[in-house]
């Protein structure tokens, strides 16, 4: 949440008062420029890191779209070159002929009547849920709670499919959903912080790639706004849009 900077300050000088002496050392470092090229982005990212933990690797883009028109929303999903690093819970919502399948992919729970109970009862401790096309009937009594969670099983995210055991392994491979939100914002994830630093340009190439192909023909001039890169609670790192889409 965008926090108000004090009177007198600016805000990148608020956050840094807040955050730390860490954050404020971190933020130093990107002061030479507004933007940098991709492959100077990806140094800054692992020498801003101010956590002890495997950070994520976060990608946050500003689209020339209008959300509110249907033909310009932008959603699909994603197979990273090397996987987000994130550790997926996923439950399956199948007929008994396909739970030991949906298990042996690496499905946490498979089922459908007992993991319909847990929903109704407010336990969804999953990350995923993935349904055949023949549940989604039943999957409509829980449908509220599910899709308060953005959990709710969606075709256009690939998660309403016959080829169940299929979308498991390459959830849990690294598959990802994007979308945008009410201000044309795309906010995801490309890997961990651990990951080599051609690892991480390899899934970061993959997404801009992805995301600049699925321009919507009734937007006119530049699509891609911005792009900023940061980790987990590092400062953002704006990129040069015009340098890194040519750099893919």
């Amino acid at each position: 949440m965008w926090d108000p900077p004090r009177r007198g300050l600016d805000h990148a000088t608020h956050l840094t008062m807040k955050r730390g002496k860490k954050y404020a050392d971190a933020v130093k470092k990107l002061a030479k420029k507004d933007s940098y090229t991709l492959s100077e982005a990806l140094k800054l990212l692992k020498e801003t890191n101010i956590v002890k933990f495997d950070a994520t690797a976060e990608l946050h883009l500003n689209l020339n779209i209008d959300p509110a028109k249907a033909d310009q929303v932008i959603r699909g999903t994603i197979n990273l070159p090397h996987g987000s690093g994130r550790k997926v819970r996923i439950a399956a919502i199948v007929g008994d002929d396909k739970i030991k399948a949906a298990k042996a992919a690496g499905a946490e729970e498979a089922g459908l009547e007992d993991l319909i109970a847990e929903f109704e009862k407010g336990k969804v401790n999953y990350d995923v849920i993935v349904a055949t096309p023949a549940t989604m009937k039943q999957l409509g009594k829980v449908a509220k709670i599910l899709g308060q969670k953005g959990l709710m099983p969606n075709p256009k995210a690939g998660t309403v499919t016959d080829k169940v055991e299929e979308t498991i392994k390459e959830l849990k491979a690294g598959r990802l959903e994007y979308r945008n939100d009410k201000e044309g914002n795309v906010h995801t994830i490309f890997g961990k912080l651990s990951f080599k630093e051609e690892e991480l340009e390899n899934n970061l190439k993959a997404y801009l790639r992805t995301i600049r192909d699925s321009k919507p023909s009734a937007v006119k001039g530049s699509f891609i706004k911005s792009v900023t890169i940061t980790s987990t609670m590092g400062p953002g790192i704006r990129l040069d849009v015009n340098e890194a889409l040519k750099a893919l």
